[in-house]
């Protein structure tokens, strides 16, 4: 999938901004703040409908206006020369389109763009709490999977509305189990699929994982992704249902007395090692960033190797911690991916030996003060 132009208007810092992106590696260079990570926001707001950056929507508005616009033209090998807009106004929202028809779902953009997301903040999936990684795993297999989403969105509204049931009737102990019953059954049922298709991905994923991880750090230590639910991973959809109900039966009186569901994929965790050591206990700083970075270097491949288009790569401000020696490394698999990156450094001097290469497909742009200049694009014939 290739992102050919992109358009924001009081987007951040960038009060009208219009770009045509080259199709293969693009390199945005300028100092701190001048607004180069706000290009790639506004790319993953167009691929997921939010941003990476902010925790609100309305942070993203530029100061002083009441609303945002970002459009983006994409082209790819299922659908071509197609429009996506993500609009947001004080006071009215979030809308979103694709070719000036409006969206109603949010999810229904999900995977009409895949991309994957390399920044700063990746040292959470390693060193914070399980959500962090659940949502990790989420994102990803959400982006190749309509009826996985769904489940997600279901499953969240069921554990919502079995809490609520735990609230209302805890001090009817009598009458709560009936009540709750059928909140049980599609707790299981859809818990049951999200876990299965969990388990499976994160199989075919530790590949993935493996090879990421071979070429940023070699092979002497090996990664792995062990995951914990509340039964073996490994069993099949019918046990995976009566491990689940007899869970639900063994916490209900913890559940009626603390009014929330506590067994369920919501609970799930992804723990990882490097041969025998669990990472976020004992690893080191440098083992821990290696580490996120092979695991979004992992999720590019495991869309190239599934999805008919590849997925759009965005890289904000990874090589300030890199050596130069995995700087290299990064840059290398950058031009062996066939598909689009975006790539953004404070220092230019970083990607120098980068930009000489004679066989790399490169367009770099200068940004300062929300403004763009182009430096160079080269001719993809």
């Amino acid at each position: 999938m290739i992102n050919r132009s992109l358009l924001l208007s009081h987007f951040r810092n960038h009060s009208m901004t219009e770009v045509q992106w080259g199709e293969h590696i693009n390199l945005i260079t300028g100092p701190n703040g001048a607004g180069k990570t706000n290009l790639l926001d506004a790319i993953h707001y167009l691929c997921m409908g939010r941003s990476f950056a902010s925790s609100s929507d309305q942070y993203v508005v530029m100061q002083g206006e009441r609303s945002f616009l970002i459009r983006g033209i994409f082209d790819g090998s299922l659908r071509r020369d197609f429009e996506i807009s993500c609009s947001f106004e004080r006071g009215e929202g979030k809308k979103l389109w694709v070719n000036r028809s409006p969206l109603t779902r949010h999810a229904d953009l999900i995977g009409l763009v895949p991309v994957v997301l390399v920044s700063p903040a990746d040292r959470k999936l390693t060193g914070e709490g399980p959500a962090e990684r659940r949502a990790f795993l989420d994102a990803m297999i959400a982006q190749t999977s309509a009826s996985y989403l769904e489940d997600l969105i279901r499953y969240r509204k069921i554990v919502r509305q079995r809490n609520r049931v735990l609230s209302d009737w805890h001090d009817r102990p009598d009458r709560l189990p009936h009540v709750l019953e059928p909140w049980d059954v599609q707790l299981v049922e859809t818990g049951t699929r999200i876990t299965h298709r969990r388990s499976a991905v994160i199989r075919s994923f530790q590949k993935c994982l493996e090879k990421a991880h071979g070429e940023l750090a070699g092979t002497e230590l090996i990664p792995f992704v062990t995951y914990r639910t509340f039964c073996d991973p490994c069993l099949e959809p019918p046990e995976m249902k009566q491990a689940f109900f007899e869970l639900l039966r063994e916490r209900a009186p913890r559940e009626a007395e603390r009014m929330v569901t506590t067994a369920g994929p919501h609970r799930d965790d992804l723990v990882f090692r490097l041969n025998d050591m669990e990472l976020r206990k004992f690893g080191s700083q440098g083992q821990h960033r290696i580490f996120a970075l092979a695991l979004k270097m992992a999720q590019l491949y495991y869309y190239s190797e599934r999805l008919d288009d590849r997925p759009v790569f965005l890289l904000d401000d990874v090589f300030g911690d890199l050596d130069p020696q995995r700087t290299n490394v990064v840059m290398t698999m950058l031009a062996q991916h066939p598909g689009q990156s975006f790539v953004t450094a404070a220092h230019p001097d970083k990607l120098t030996g980068f930009t000489a290469g004679k066989n790399h497909r490169i367009a770099s742009f200068r940004v300062d003060e929300g403004r763009v200049k182009v430096d160079r694009i080269d001719d993809p014939n």
